[in-house]
């Protein structure tokens, strides 16, 4: 199939020649003619798949041939909200991109910057507008924006608005928008949350999967570097250094970490950059800028920052830090090994990391190559195979006090999972966390 064959304009067309796109993702195919028949849809997708092109492409389309005529003023006709300012940059840019051969306006609209500009923007007139939920809240109150004429609606990662805490500002600006309108709402998974948005605010949506939940590409090679906690530093530097023109994205858990990990790689030659929520959005905007252009190897990040990153050809993704919540992972790891090219997901694990590890590798349902660096091994061996016992004593039970119930396993009987609880409230504390930043 073709992008000749699915209903576009020339004008489309042509600007997707402009960038060397030929075929269409499955979820492009899948998504656009059903977008294009003005249907709400419900589009399961991981990050990489294609789906900015699967959403901007028929909505943009959409726009130009049902254009009214020319007025004094336009008035926004189409909304996309996503989680990160990121993102929502990220998006505006292949929506500009897309647009260049038409007559269709747009801006974006973000905390971290100053609203002077997006109010100017909006003065003057969009037709549509990609935005964060927090900051288009902010000119709602202001009453900078007007949502009165939005014909299409698209939630991009709607699963992640919904783990940083938009719930509350999803709803609220949902209420305000128009009822006769189509929505669009893109998400990794179909959480009972998602499924429960859809039924409140969708009319009878199109269902498209294309990747099922928590699947990882086959084109990815995950790989475990056991290391003590003390070493695992030299250890990146060592792994980085063997191709230090190799453009690497390396995970932190902390905002502290990822400065101090970025300035010591720095320290070491390397050039390295880091992006957190602590830094400015005009800090991070150049960071990624610098990574993308290839100015900066190495690029330290927290999991909030990273958050729909888009980067073309990344051959290596770096879990210094494995992510508390298994999902995470999948996420992680969803920046390498994209349009079919090959990816290399490294983690370096301490031995206060296995339960990470064995919760990454019971959601991944199979065994994750594990590689000690010669120098770098650890003092003694990871145990995997139990949840009891001194590290490297397989099966070695520690004395148990009997006035102490026994814990249940996270797979026992009656759909008991301590694990899977513990790591939905640590997203709901995230979520409220990551919620007041973007």
């Amino acid at each position: 199939m073709s992008f000749d064959s699915l209903g576009l304009s020339p004008a489309l067309l042509r600007a997707l020649s402009d960038q060397g796109y030929t075929e269409p993702t499955p979820i492009q195919s899948a998504a656009i003619p059903t977008v294009l028949a003005g249907r709400d849809m419900l589009a399961g997708a991981q990050t990489g798949t294609g789906k900015t092109a699967a959403f901007a492409l028929p909505l943009l389309e959409r726009l130009f041939a049902n254009a009214p005529a020319p007025t004094s003023k336009r008035k926004t006709r189409a909304l996309i909200l996503a989680p990160t300012r990121e993102l929502a940059a990220q998006v505006h840019e292949s929506v500009r991109a897309y647009a260049k051969h038409l007559r269709i306006f747009s801006t974006a609209i973000f905390g971290g910057v100053s609203m002077g500009p997006q109010m100017d923007a909006l003065r003057r007139g969009v037709d549509l507008i990609v935005a964060t939920p927090g900051r288009l809240i902010d000119h709602m109150e202001r009453r900078t924006v007007d949502l009165s004429g939005i014909e299409i609606l698209v939630l991009d990662e709607a699963d992640r608005m919904l783990d940083m805490g938009f719930m509350p500002a999803i709803k609220r600006i949902l209420g305000t928008l128009p009822k006769q309108r189509q929505t669009l709402l893109f998400s990794a998974t179909f959480a009972e949350e998602i499924k429960q948005l859809a039924q409140q605010f969708m009319r009878e949506p199109a269902e498209i999967q294309v990747a099922a939940r928590n699947s990882v590409v086959s084109t990815i090679t995950h790989r475990v570097h056991p290391v003590d906690g003390a070493k695992k530093r030299d250890a990146l530097l060592h792994l980085l250094a063997a191709d230090s023109r190799r453009q690497t994205l390396v995970f932190s858990r902390t905002k502290h970490g990822a400065d101090k990990l970025a300035t010591f790689l720095e320290k070491s030659g390397l050039r390295t950059a880091a992006i957190h929520g602590n830094k400015s959005q005009g800090a991070r905007t150049r960071a990624l800028k610098d990574f993308k252009g290839g100015k900066v190897t190495v690029l330290v990040a927290t999991d909030i920052a990273a958050r729909g990153l888009d980067i073309d050809q990344l051959p290596m993704v770096v879990n210094y830090d494995l992510p508390m919540v298994a999902e995470d992972y999948i996420h992680r790891i969803g920046r390498t090994g994209r349009a079919g090219a090959e990816g290399l997901a490294v983690s370096l694990v301490a031995h206060d990391e296995v339960r990470l590890l064995r919760d990454i590798r019971r959601m991944l349902k199979s065994e994750i190559q594990i590689e000690s660096i010669a120098g770098y091994e650890p003092s003694t061996p990871l145990n995997l195979d139990s949840n009891r016992g001194a590290p490297g004593k397989t099966g070695a039970a520690r004395p148990r006090n009997p006035n102490h119930a026994r814990r249940p396993h996270a797979n026992a009987g009656n759909g008991h999972k301590p694990h899977a609880a513990a790591n939905k409230q640590h997203r709901q504390w995230r979520g409220n966390r990551d919620a007041r930043k973007a």
